[in-house]
């Protein structure tokens, strides 16, 4: 199995650490974010992978280069414009990659083992779509819910009585893919894909994963470094 990896974001509520450096390269436990999530991806049996860059896209292509450094052989696409995550995996795809993939952010980390727990819990179902979910963090104003149903997704909500959010990794197969296009936007959203997949009777299983960490704002880089820094001394 590939994956695309979404790197694009410009982190507006990072700034200003961000107006000089991507996020997808700010570290978590003095490690960048995005190479974590690259070997988090081997340990899953993902050799290859497509990054998808747009702000400051020359700072992650030159840290992660051919992806020799990982143990994963990578292609890049380029986002032009913040135009959402579907529009980043279209371009993905465009560049070559293959459904059935994996589809993660460059900014979200899963405990060791859960994104391979996922990869094979996808490949297992052997349905069209995957989503993880998760319980810490909860749903809230930046984190869509899942409603799910005996291992499968019944909708993808902005808010709601549920306590999974959306975990930021998708599983997606070569039956879905169509589904990326005439979306409503910009921006276009997986999340809107896939809920119009759901609708016309695809299946999409959910797999719950452990805590993530993610940089939310500034001082996320001192929370999240705290601990690695102390070691340090």
């Amino acid at each position: 199995m590939e994956a695309i990896v979404m790197a694009a974001g410009e982190g507006r509520r990072l700034r200003p650490v961000t107006e000089r450096w991507p996020k997808p390269i700010l570290p978590i436990d003095g490690r960048p974010v995005v190479a974590m999530v690259l070997r988090e991806l081997r340990a899953a049996g993902c050799d290859r992978a497509t990054v998808v860059t747009g702000y400051l896209a020359e700072q992650v292509e030159s840290l992660l280069g051919d992806g020799s450094g990982f143990g994963v052989e990578l292609r890049y696409a380029r986002q032009p414009r913040p135009d959402g995550s579907a529009d980043a995996v279209s371009r993905g795809l465009a560049a070559g990659a293959e459904a059935p993939l994996l589809v993660a952010t460059a900014d979200t980390v899963f405990r060791p083992g859960d994104l391979a727990r996922f990869a094979a819990a996808f490949a297992e179902a052997g349905t069209p779509g995957a989503v993880a979910i998760r319980r810490d963090p909860p749903p809230g104003p930046q984190r869509a819910g899942v409603e799910v149903e005996d291992g499968v997704v019944k909708k993808i909500v902005a808010a709601g009585e549920t306590p999974f959010a959306h975990a930021s990794l998708w599983g997606l197969g070569p039956e879905l893919t169509p589904y990326l296009a005439d979306l409503g936007g910009p921006p276009f959203e997986l999340a809107e894909a896939y809920q119009r997949a759901i609708e016309e009777g695809l299946r999409v299983s959910a797999f719950e994963v452990g805590p993530t960490r993610d940089l939310t704002d500034p001082l996320d880089l001192v929370q999240e470094n705290f601990l690695y820094l102390s070691r340090s001394e």
